[in-house]
C-alpha cells in the first residue's frame, strides 16, 4: 500500500474581509497556473482534491480539476491532525492534494514527516509532496511557483 499527499497552499490572495470570500490576485492566478502544470504531467491519472470553501483555496485548486471536494476539514479553521484524517493519511491509498491554509498546511506537513505538529512554513501558492509506503514516509518534491 502507497499514498501520496500533495500539501498545496492557497495562492496570493486579495487582502480583504471577509476572509473566506478573499479572491486569488492576478500573481495568484498566474501562480495558480504555474503549479498546475508543473502537477499535471506528474500525478497519477487518478488523483483526489480537497479543498478549504475559501473562495481562494478553491480557486487555486481550480487551476488544476474541475473535480475538487470542497471539505471544512481543511478550512482556515483547520487543525494539522484533521488536515491528515481528511487526506486519509498515512493509511490511504493512491493520491491526495489538499488546497489549504498556512499556518496549518506547514503544521500538517510536519506532523506527517516528524510526528510533531511544528509551524513550518509553506509560501503562496507552493506544494509539499509527501509519500508514504513500506519504506516510510519521504519528500517527493517542494516546490515554490518562484521556482516554476
Amino acid at each position: 500500500m502507497s499514498m501520496e499527499l500533495i500539501f498545496w497552499r492557497h495562492a496570493d490572495a486579495e487582502n480583504r474581509m471577509p476572509d473566506e470570500a478573499r479572491q486569488l490576485t492576478a500573481t495568484g492566478r498566474m501562480q495558480a497556473k504555474k503549479m498546475a502544470a508543473w502537477l499535471t504531467p506528474r500525478l497519477p491519472a487518478e488523483f483526489r482534491t480537497i479543498v478549504s470553501p475559501a473562495a481562494r483555496a478553491r480557486e487555486t485548486a481550480a487551476a488544476l480539476t474541475e473535480h475538487a471536494v470542497i471539505d471544512k476539514k481543511v478550512s482556515t479553521a483547520a487543525t494539522p491532525q484533521g488536515v491528515l484524517k481528511a487526506a486519509g493519511w498515512p493509511d490511504g491509498t493512491g493520491a491526495v492534494i489538499v488546497v489549504g491554509h498556512q499556518p496549518t498546511l506547514g503544521a500538517a506537513a510536519a506532523l506527517a514527516l516528524t510526528g510533531e505538529a511544528e509551524m513550518w512554513s509553506l509560501k503562496k501558492g507552493a506544494i509539499w509532496w509527501l509519500a508514504h509506503d513500506t519504506d516510510g514516509v519521504r519528500v517527493r518534491a517542494v516546490l515554490t511557483p518562484g521556482m516554476l
